[in-house]
């Protein structure tokens, strides 16, 4: 962000003047005696969330409202966001703000016209505040449209620590150790990993882990941006690294038939709920959010972590994912929408969700005091440190027609090498087909 200093009321948005804030890098500004200036207006904000994240986020949208006195409506769209937004868009039903989660969708908004730069002041928090990878993800062609409200640690295997202490299995620090751990892990009774392969996302993140450690960086960003295809011998590595896990049977609950009538949240179930089926799934931090929410488990005694392990020599990985926040021109209230995001850009509205659990920031200022156990301050840790080191969510990084749409594109292409994982090289064409047309389009 610009970090330009005009005048103080010229500069200050209504929102600063709701909280009474220093968000233009003065002192505390007067509320006007008390009134909230969006008093009576709503603003109406989309996202992914449903269950818990749609609840402790809502929480962060109430505080919104004590501060401005503006009210929200929050509509679950689902994973097909953008399907969604478009055609409330074409209805002239646009929500005011939306919560993107692919870095490709948020391109495809812009590149529709579909958005509005965000307020200075938010380009202010931005540049002060988060890494400038951060910003990068959140810009198309020079201009910041998106904030980044919510950050995922993509790198994260999260086990019941009970079931591998029964099994007498440490974490590992390698992928092979982790295979041959798991056999040991379902040696003992339990299967080894819940695997959600009804949700294709969670599939491309498998993949995404595996590449990045196996391949290195440098592919890594050329395969995101398509300046090398699906076909290159390091994607059928990759697949038949992932496929060693697939086609066997001992490591997956139910195995690959259970694993495709598996969703996200069922697969922490397996896990962490009241008949455990699997020692570890592999997901994001959030799966904390879930075990803590919705089975009471305590993060760091009956829910633990690691690092997801290197791969074949290389690095362990650091995947990240987020939610970025923004504001569409044809929103109804697109003033108050902005306030909403000049709102999420401080630590103060992190903070709200932060203390909820299931939830990172990338925003350097919030403590890490705010995160409500010492696990999640880890992990916090170790996403805001990596800076620009991480790498994004390559399938976010994709147009939605190929990384983010469900039955379709890399999502249906990975449920189908999990149904059956023999033909990497097979696999890797069909990618390569879909990936093709998709970033012609």
């Amino acid at each position: 962000m610009m970090r330009r200093r005009t005048t103080l009321l010229t500069s200050c948005t209504a929102l600063a003047l709701a909280l009474g804030a220093t968000a233009c890098g003065g002192g505390p500004v007067s509320a006007g005696g008390g009134d909230k200036p969006l008093s009576g207006q709503t603003v109406d904000v989309a996202g992914v969330w449903s269950g818990s994240e749609q609840k402790n986020f809502q929480k962060v949208l109430d505080a919104f409202t004590e501060k401005t006195g503006a009210k929200t409506r929050f509509t679950s769209t689902g994973d097909n966001v953008s399907t969604v937004v478009g055609s409330k868009i074409e209805g002239g039903n646009a929500p005011d703000v939306v919560m993107v989660p692919q870095v490709g969708v948020l391109q495809q908004f812009a590149k529709k016209g579909w958005l509005k730069p965000l307020s200075k002041t938010t380009q202010q928090s931005v540049d002060a505040e988060y890494a400038s990878v951060w910003k990068n993800y959140g810009s198309v062609d020079g201009t910041l449209y998106g904030l980044y409200f919510k950050a995922a640690h993509k790198s994260t295997v999260w086990y019941s620590p009970a079931a591998l202490d029964q099994a007498g299995v440490k974490p590992p620090t390698t992928y092979d150790a982790m295979l041959k751990a798991g056999h040991t892990v379902s040696d003992s009774g339990l299967a080894a990993f819940s695997v959600a392969g009804q949700d294709g996302w969670t599939l491309t993140d498998w993949f995404e882990n595996i590449y990045l450690s196996q391949a290195g960086p440098e592919k890594y960003d050329a395969l995101a941006a398509h300046k090398i295809k699906w076909t290159d011998p390091t994607v059928v590595d990759a697949l038949t690294t992932l496929g060693k896990l697939f086609k066997d049977k001992q490591l997956i609950a139910g195995g690959q038939k259970g694993a495709l009538n598996t969703d996200f949240p069922g697969s922490v179930e397996k896990v962490f709920g009241p008949k455990a089926e699997a020692g570890m799934v592999y997901e994001g931090d959030f799966v904390a959010g879930v075990a803590k929410d919705q089975f009471g488990r305590k993060i760091g005694q009956d829910a633990d972590f690691f690092p997801f392990p290197a791969v074949g020599g290389g690095k362990a990985p650091v995947v990240s994912g987020g939610d970025a926040a923004v504001v569409l021109k044809d929103g109804k209230n697109q003033k108050a929408g902005m306030a909403l995001l000049e709102y999420l850009a401080t630590p103060e509205a992190s903070a709200v969700w932060a203390k909820a659990g299931g939830f990172l920031s990338p925003n350097k200022k919030l403590a890490l005091t705010s995160y409500g156990d010492d696990v999640t301050r880890e992990t916090a840790k170790s996403l805001v440190t990596a800076g620009d080191s991480v790498r994004f969510d390559m399938s976010d990084q994709a147009p939605a027609a190929f990384g983010g749409t469900k039955g379709a594109g890399e999502w249906k292409l990975l449920q189908d090498f999990l149904r059956d994982p023999s033909d990497p090289k097979g696999t890797a064409a069909k990618l390569e087909n879909a990936a093709a047309k998709a970033y012609q389009g």
